[in-house]
């Protein structure tokens, strides 16, 4: 047979690691959950943050403003007016030059008629098209002019036309009047329901090259072309009015001398019969066009700003994710992929699928629409409190263990064993017992006779023997613990006590009870979303009345009581069943309280006290607690609860003998 050899996997990440964090997921979560969050907030405030090498929503909310910033810096969007006056003005600053040396009097007519021509530059370049210019760098500049103004218009509907119409052949002119042509008999075959995808493939092997977007069908190219027509709209209302006008005579003679006014019109009527509301959606919801930046754009690059600018508002909202029933489905990843590139996208599939997976295996549920925890969840929150309030323990090896001297059944097994005696419960050590058997009946070197097991013989194993204890935690709930912060620390606290018992102490019977002007008993799976009581009263006396019932439902259970609490009793029950508050504490409540604080000591139950906050009434308190049951009183930090709470329940609990 060939020999293996195994060692750690070193090729890359490992293969049969989860793709998905879940777990750490839920330990993200805890935190705000446990600070009084609701599972769907911690999971939106976990999406929002990311995880490790996952960038969250915040971070490409980050993205796209600073995105957005850039693009307003490029410059102004009343550009291409610039450009156009500035060619127009360098025109007819050539054609006075070639005019000026000669005297006769057409040279002087035709000044005339440059003087005459009207400031508005659309109506000038008008009155102009048919002019006779004597300069030839004159006609060669308002030439480009024209030219300029072309590639503008139909770069603004067509993104990256301008380039494709740099070519002086008028063969590239014709070819776009033709994919206009075919462009506008599309959409009205798809309008009678007659368009294939074929169409749409037989359309794009021609006409590729003239956009660069590569739209798959012909509803991305359609949201494409709507895109851009209504950042034109924005564009021409962030003008003024001199300016709308003028921009809109230009960009109407730019298409009619290039013969293509026809078919845009023919384009713009059948965008608008498949989206009537363009209009108004180039402007609701559309961000503000101001561009701060000082150099001049193009119609062209002004329009691919403000389409941009509108693809970042809208992945800006759905990234903020603060409206009613946002999800990360709302977020379109094309948007994403177009602003950020392919890395980001996967950013965002990786939250999605960390939502998926945390319903998938059993950590969130949801109830009527409400995300909720399930109990896998709060197991994991327990347990990872534990291991952390464990982590900040010193020296606390061994501490507290509920190890006995004698041996006993309820333990492990120790590997040593003694004599049977009457009573014993121990199993029985077998071989021991048959050895002990033969070297009593079977002298050395004699034939072995048959075994007689006597009395004498029996061994029983050892095991380690525990006792079991029966706790009862009481949690104050009231507001005040919330204004002093300390409500997440006792929740905490809770769960990693819960996961102690539950782990190592299986055998212990624990209780939580969570006290404000009423006391209730808490089970595992609240405490995680158990949030403080907004309510008037500390009613310690009805929190001890349901711990004695649970002590003495286990009567053969060792007493633990702990009390965590930011304030003296100022509640108690009444004989109807209703709670009584006062404040100071009426001496009625004191009294109640004490009475019951004196039944725990008569069950042999030492309370021991965590104070949370320096208040000298509960100070008094606690002490005269003390003093009647033989109980501790502890003072601490509220980042140091959750350990002290651990240690000192270890610490009782290895102090228990028989």
């Amino acid at each position: 047979m060939a020999n293996y050899r195994y060692g750690r996997y070193v090729y890359g990440p490992d293969p049969l690691a989860l793709p998905y964090d879940v777990r750490g997921a839920v330990d993200e979560m805890g935190d705000s959950i446990l600070g009084g969050a609701t599972p769907a907030d911690a999971l939106r405030d976990l999406l929002r943050r990311g995880m490790r090498d996952r960038r969250g929503l915040d971070d490409m909310l980050r993205r796209v403003r600073e995105r957005q910033r850039e693009i307003r810096d490029r410059g102004r969007l009343d550009g291409i007016l610039e450009q156009a006056r500035a060619l127009l003005d360098t025109a007819i600053g050539q054609e006075r030059a070639e005019l000026f040396p000669d005297p006769s009097d057409e040279a002087r007519l035709r000044e005339a008629d440059l003087d005459a021509l009207p400031s508005d530059t659309a109506q000038a370049i008008r009155q102009l098209a048919d002019y006779d210019w004597r300069s030839a760098a004159a006609r060669e500049t308002f030439e480009k002019l024209r030219d300029l103004l072309r590639g503008e218009v139909l770069d603004s509907q067509f993104r990256g036309m301008r380039e494709a119409l740099q070519s002086p052949d008028p063969a590239a002119m014709q070819r776009v009047k033709d994919m206009l042509a075919d462009l506008n008999e599309m959409l009205a075959a798809d309008a009678r329901g007659e368009h294939t995808q074929d169409d749409f493939d037989s359309f794009m092997s021609k006409y590729q090259d003239l956009f660069p977007d590569r739209p798959q069908n012909l509803e991305e190219l359609v949201d494409s072309l709507i895109s851009r027509m209504a950042a034109a709209e924005r564009l021409l209302r962030s003008l003024s009015d001199e300016q709308r006008e003028e921009l809109a005579q230009l960009m109407a003679q730019a298409l009619d001398d290039a013969g293509l006014a026809s078919e845009m019109a023919r384009l713009a009527d059948a965008l608008r019969a498949r989206r009537p509301d363009l209009d108004s959606a180039a402007m609701t919801g559309a961000p503000d066009p101001t561009m701060t930046g000082s150099t001049p754009l193009g119609l062209g690059d002004a329009t691919s700003a403000l389409a941009e600018l509108a693809d970042l508002a809208s992945l800006e909202s759905a990234l903020a994710q603060d409206y009613p029933g946002a999800s990360l489905d709302d977020i379109d990843e094309e948007a994403v992929r177009r602003a950020f590139g392919r890395q980001a996208v996967d950013d965002v599939e990786a939250l999605r699928q960390i939502e998926r997976e945390l319903e998938a295996q059993g950590y969130l549920t949801r109830n009527g629409g409400k995300l909720e925890l399930t109990p896998k969840a709060v197991r994991r929150l327990g347990d990872t409190a534990l291991r952390e309030i464990f982590s900040e323990i010193r020296n606390g090896r061994g501490t507290g263990d509920h190890d006995r001297p004698d041996a006993g059944q309820a333990g492990e097994l120790t590997g040593t064993t003694r004599a049977w005696e009457f009573g014993d419960e121990q199993p029985i050590d077998a071989p021991a017992t048959v050895r002990n058997a033969l070297l009593r009946s079977h002298p050395p070197g004699g034939r072995p006779p048959r075994v007689k097991l006597d009395p004498r013989d029996f061994e029983v194993a050892e095991t380690e023997r525990r006792t079991a204890a029966v706790v009862s935690l009481l949690v104050d709930l009231s507001y005040s613990m919330h204004l002093r912060g300390t409500w997440a620390a006792a929740k905490q606290t809770a769960l990693a006590l819960h996961a102690l018992l539950r782990t190592k102490f299986p055998q212990d019977a624990i209780q939580v009870v969570g006290f404000s002007n009423y006391a209730r008993e808490l089970r595992e799976t609240e405490l995680a979303g158990l949030g403080w009581d907004m309510v008037q009263g500390t009613n310690l006396h009805h929190a001890l009345l349901l711990a004695g019932r649970h002590i003495d439902r286990h009567p053969e259970h060792e007493p633990v009581v702990i009390v965590v609490t930011d304030g003296e009793p100022t509640a108690h029950l009444q004989r109807d069943g209703r709670y009584w508050f006062d404040w100071p504490p009426s001496p009625e409540t004191l009294e109640l309280t004490l009475a019951e604080v004196d039944k725990m000591t008569r069950r042999h139950a030492t309370m021991n006290i965590f104070m949370l906050a320096d208040d000298a009434g509960l100070s008094a308190f606690v002490e005269n607690v003390a003093k009647r049951n033989g109980g501790r009183v502890l003072q601490a930090a509220p980042e140091h609860l959750g350990e002290y709470v651990i240690r000192d329940f270890l610490h009782s609990r290895g102090a228990i003998r028989r």
